[in-house]
C-alpha cells in the first residue's frame, strides 16, 4: 500500500475503484494543497502501473512516463494526464495493443489525455523540432516498465537540452514574451489565466527549464512559495467550477476564496499578484541573465584572442557615488558601503533609470540587507534622487519593481504597504493601485517642464491614491497620510500644505468639467477656493491628465481635456481677480435663430450636425485635428418629452451623448411661438454618424407618439453585451450640495451604463414634472456619471424637500 492509503483498492476494482478513491481524496477536506496534489498523483500512478501491467503481458523494452505537469506530480483536480509510452520498437503490434489498454480506461471516465507512443529516437527527435514537447520530457517521470529505459531518455534529453540551450533558450524567451503580449500580465489583471498569463503557471516552468540548462538560474527565494500558492488557486478554482480552467472569473473569485479559507476575493487576488510578482520578476533577473551569458560567450573567444589568453576584466563605468555600470545593470561600486550610506538604494535606483538600465539584484540584496533607515525627515540628496527617479519616464517602473521585490520601499515608505498589490474593481483601471501610482509618476514626467514646481507634480503623482488601502473616501485618508509622508520626505510646511491639497482634490478638476455648467460661477468658485492659488491649479491640472492617462483608455480623451482645460482657464481667472459675472440668456447664433425660425414655420424639429475638432497644440502643431465629437443643434416647438424623445432616438441609433444643454430660445421679433434648443455633443458609438435626415424623420415620430422607443431599446437591452460575470451595483441618485449652483437644483445619477438609460433619466424627470436645464454625461467603462442642472415649472431652484423627493422617485425608476 503507498502512503495514500488506497493503491489495493486502486489496483483491484479498475477504472470504478480509482474514481472512487480519486472522489474521496478531492472531498477530504483535511488534505488539500501539495500533499493532495502528491497523494492524487501516487494514486494516479498507482491505478496507470496497473493497467500497464495487465496490459504488457510479458512486453520487454516499454515504459510508461508521466511528462509536464503531471511529471512534476502536479495534478489539479481537474488536470491533463501528460502521458507518454516509451518503447524500443522491437515490437510496434504488442505497443500498440498496451497503449488502447491504458488509453481507453482513461478516456471513459472522462479524464484528459494527452498521449504519445514513441521511441527514445523518435521522442529526441520531437522534442528538437518543436520546443514545447522538449520542455514536457524536462520533467518526465517514471510510472511503470522498464526504468533503464525511462532513465536513458531522461540523460539524453537533459543532454540535448543542455548542449542546445544557447540556441533553444532564446526561442523559450520568445515564446514567453509572445504568450505575454496575448494574455497579459497576471499581477495585475481582474480575471487572470492563472497559467498562461505573464508571472503565471507557464513562466515558472521556464524558469525551471533555465536552471535545468545549467546556463543561468532564477532567484530562489520565494519563487517554490510563489508557485505553491499558484497551484493552490487553480486547485480551489477546478473544484469550485467542475471544470479544467485557468481562468480566474469574476464570478468564482468568492467561492475560491472561501474554498482557500480567505477572507473575500480581494484577498485572493492581492496573493495572486503577489505570487505572479515573485514569478514575473525572478523571470525579469533570469532572461537577463541568460542574455549576458550568451553574449559573454559569444565576445570571450575574440576577447581572449586580443588578450593572449587571458580572462577578460568587466568594464565598470561610474553612474554616481558608489554606484557603476557593469554588463549593462547597475551594480555598487568596489567602495560602496551601505551600511554607512542610507541614500545609497534611492541614488542607485536614481542612476538607473536616467540611464535606462536595470539594477543587479546582487546590488539590490546587498543594500536591502545591509543599508540604514533613512533618518525623519529626509536629509534633502534623498528626497532629490527620488524626484529624481521617478521624473525618470518609463525605466522608472522595472527599477521601482526590483526595489518592491526586496522591500525597499516598504521600508522607506511603509504606507505602500496597504496599497502594495491591492486590485481595482473598476473596469476603467488597468493596474493595481501601487502600479497605478507608478504610472501616474510616469506619466507626470512628461509635463515636468509644464509646472513651476515638477517635485511637487511627482510626488504627487506618487501619493494621490495612498489612501485606498484604508476605509471612506480614499481622497480623504489619502490627504492625511500624505501630510505625513511629505513631512518624512523632508518638504517644509508650504510643501505638505500643497500636496495635501492635490492629494485631497486630485478628482476635482475633471469630475466638475464633466459633471457640472461651467456657465455657472458658482461651479468655477467653488473649485477656485478648494484650489487656492495658481501654483497649486497648474499643478492640479497636470496631475488630473497624468493621473487619467495612467487610468487607461476610457479615462482621458480630447473631449474630457478640452474640458478641463476650459474650468482650468475659468479658475485661474477666478485667482486673478476677476469676479465671474452671473450668466445672463446668450444671445442665439445665426444658425440657431435659422434652425428656430425654421421650426417655428414647420411646427416639427429642425436639426443640424457639425463635427467638433481639437485645434493643433503646441506638442503637436501638424497634422489632422483630433475629434471631439460632433455637435447636434436641435430646435423644437416648445412641448412636453422632448428630453427623453431626443434620448431615445439617440440611442437607437447609437449615439453617445456627452454633454447637453436645453433652453428656450427668445425668438426675433414679429415671429410667435415658442422654441426649445438643445445643443448637444455626441459621438457614434462605432461606424459612421447617421444622416440627419433620418434622425429627424424618427424624431418626429417620437415627438408625436408614433415611435415605440422605450420597445426599440428594451429589445436592444435584452442583447446588449454586458462583461462576464460583473454583477453591477444597484444606481444610485442623489441631490448635489446648495452651493452647487444658484440657478438650478443639480441632481446625480450613477448608474450602469447601457442603451437608452438617458431616455429613461429624461422620462422620469418629465414625469416628476421637473425642467431640465442641462445635462453634463460622463461615461466611465461600464458606469454612467451624469448631473442634470433642473428648474421647477417656473424656472426655479426646487426646494429641498421636492428635489430629495424627484431624486428618490428617479432612484426607484432605474431601479425597477
Amino acid at each position: 500500500m503507498t502512503s495514500t492509503g488506497v493503491r489495493t483498492e486502486a489496483e483491484d476494482s479498475g477504472p470504478s475503484g480509482y474514481a472512487a478513491a480519486r472522489l474521496r481524496l478531492l472531498q477530504e477536506g483535511a488534505r488539500s494543497g501539495p500533499p493532495r496534489r502528491t497523494a492524487l498523483a501516487e494514486l494516479t500512478d498507482d491505478w496507470l502501473s496497473g493497467l500497464f501491467g495487465a496490459g504488457a503481458d510479458g512486453l520487454k523494452g516499454a515504459s510508461l512516463i508521466a511528462v509536464g505537469g503531471y511529471g512534476r506530480g502536479e495534478l489539479s483536480p481537474r488536470s491533463d494526464l501528460d502521458l507518454l509510452l516509451l518503447h524500443d520498437g522491437t515490437d510496434s503490434d504488442a505497443v500498440a495493443a498496451l497503449a488502447d489498454r491504458i488509453w481507453y480506461p482513461v478516456w471513459d471516465l472522462g479524464l484528459a489525455l494527452d498521449h504519445s507512443v514513441r521511441t527514445p529516437a523518435e521522442a529526441r527527435k520531437t522534442a528538437a523540432e518543436d520546443l514545447k514537447v522538449q520542455l514536457g520530457l524536462l520533467d518526465a517521470r517514471h510510472i511503470a516498465g522498464d526504468l533503464g529505459l525511462t532513465a536513458g531518455l531522461r540523460t539524453a534529453v537533459l543532454a540535448d537540452w543542455r548542449n542546445q540551450a544557447p540556441k533553444r533558450l532564446p526561442e523559450l524567451q520568445e515564446l514567453c514574451a509572445e504568450r505575454a503580449e496575448r494574455q497579459g500580465e497576471l499581477q495585475y489583471l481582474l480575471e487572470p489565466d492563472l497559467k498562461e498569463a505573464r508571472g503565471g503557471l507557464r513562466d515558472a516552468t521556464a524558469l525551471r527549464a533555465v536552471a535545468a540548462s545549467w546556463l543561468a538560474d532564477a532567484p530562489r527565494e520565494g519563487l517554490d512559495d510563489a508557485r505553491r500558492r499558484l497551484l493552490d488557486v487553480r486547485d480551489a478554482l477546478h473544484l469550485a467550477t467542475g471544470r479544467a480552467t485557468d481562468r480566474l472569473s469574476l464570478q468564482e473569485q468568492d467561492q475560491v476564496a472561501a474554498e482557500l479559507g480567505l477572507l473575500d476575493a480581494d484577498t485572493l487576488l492581492r496573493q495572486v499578484y503577489e505570487a505572479a510578482r515573485v514569478v514575473s520578476y525572478a523571470s525579469d533577473v533570469t532572461w537577463r541573465e541568460v542574455g549576458r551569458v550568451l553574449r559573454s560567450r559569444a565576445v570571450r573567444p575574440r576577447l581572449r584572442a586580443m588578450l593572449g589568453g587571458g580572462k577578460p576584466v568587466a568594464e565598470r563605468s561610474p553612474l554616481a557615488e558608489g554606484v557603476v555600470e557593469q554588463d549593462g545593470e547597475v551594480v555598487l561600486a568596489r567602495a560602496a558601503r551601505p551600511e554607512r550610506d542610507p541614500v545609497l538604494p534611492l541614488r542607485a535606483a536614481a542612476a538607473a533609470a536616467e540611464a535606462g538600465l536595470p539594477l543587479s539584484l546582487h546590488a539590490v540584496r546587498r543594500m536591502a540587507a545591509t543599508t540604514r533607515p533613512l533618518p525623519t525627515p529626509w536629509p534633502a540628496e534623498a528626497r532629490e534622487q527620488l524626484v529624481t527617479l521617478l521624473g525618470s519616464g518609463r525605466p522608472t517602473i522595472e527599477v521601482w519593481e526590483a526595489l518592491e521585490a526586496e522591500g525597499l520601499i516598504t521600508r522607506m515608505l511603509p504606507d505602500w504597504e496597504r496599497v502594495r498589490c491591492r486590485p481595482q474593481r473598476n473596469a476603467v483601471h488597468i493596474w493595481t493601485v501601487d502600479r497605478h501610482l507608478i504610472e501616474t509618476a510616469v506619466r507626470a514626467s512628461d509635463f515636468a517642464r509644464r509646472v513651476s514646481r515638477p517635485d511637487l507634480l511627482l510626488v504627487s503623482a506618487l501619493l494621490h491614491d495612498i489612501g485606498k488601502g484604508w476605509p471612506g473616501d480614499h481622497s480623504v485618508a489619502g490627504e492625511i497620510i500624505a501630510r505625513d509622508v511629505a513631512a518624512r520626505i523632508g518638504f517644509d510646511r508650504e510643501d505638505v500644505a500643497v500636496l495635501a491639497t492635490l492629494v485631497r482634490h486630485h478628482l476635482l478638476l475633471v469630475e466638475t468639467a464633466t459633471r457640472r455648467d461651467l456657465e455657472d460661477p458658482a461651479t468655477v468658485r467653488a473649485v477656485a477656493e478648494a484650489v487656492g492659488t495658481q501654483g497649486t491649479l497648474e499643478l492640479l491640472h497636470a496631475l488630473t491628465e497624468a493621473d487619467a492617462l495612467a487610468t487607461g483608455p476610457a479615462a482621458w480623451s480630447s473631449w474630457r481635456g478640452s474640458l478641463v482645460a476650459d474650468l482650468v482657464k475659468r479658475v485661474s481667472a477666478v485667482l486673478a481677480g476677476d469676479v465671474p459675472e452671473e450668466p445672463e440668456a446668450a444671445a442665439p447664433t445665426a444658425e440657431q435663430e435659422r434652425l428656430a425660425i425654421e421650426a417655428v414655420a414647420t411646427g416639427s424639429p429642425v436639426l443640424s450636425l457639425r463635427a467638433q475638432t481639437e485645434p493643433p497644440t503646441e506638442d503637436q502643431p501638424t497634422g489632422e485635428p483630433e475629434p471631439l465629437g460632433v455637435e447636434l443643434l436641435i430646435a423644437v416647438p416648445d412641448q412636453k418629452g422632448v428630453l427623453p424623445a431626443v434620448a431615445g432616438v439617440l440611442a437607437m441609433h447609437r449615439l453617445t451623448v456627452r454633454t447637453a444643454e436645453l433652453r428656450a430660445l427668445d425668438l426675433p421679433d414679429g415671429v410667435e411661438g415658442s422654441v426649445l434648443l438643445l445643443d448637444w455633443r455626441v459621438a457614434a458609438e462605432y461606424g459612421s454618424l447617421p444622416q440627419a435626415a433620418r434622425l429627424r424623420a424618427d424624431l418626429v415620430r417620437a415627438l408625436d407618439g408614433s415611435l415605440d422607443i422605450a420597445g426599440r431599446l428594451a429589445e436592444r437591452d435584452a442583447a446588449y453585451p454586458r462583461r462576464r460575470g460583473v454583477v453591477a451595483p444597484p444606481p444610485r441618485v442623489t441631490v448635489a450640495a446648495g452651493a452647487a449652483s444658484r440657478l438650478a437644483t443639480v441632481i446625480e445619477v450613477r448608474a450602469h451604463d447601457a442603451p437608452g438609460l438617458l431616455h429613461r433619466i429624461g422620462r422620469a424627470l418629465e414625469d416628476a414634472g421637473v425642467r431640465v436645464r442641462s445635462a453634463h454625461v460622463s461615461t466611465l467603462g461600464a458606469n454612467a456619471v451624469d448631473a442634470f442642472y433642473v428648474t421647477g415649472a417656473k424656472g426655479a431652484p426646487l426646494p429641498t424637500e421636492e428635489a430629495g423627493a424627484v431624486a428618490r422617485k428617479l432612484e426607484e425608476t432605474l431601479r425597477a
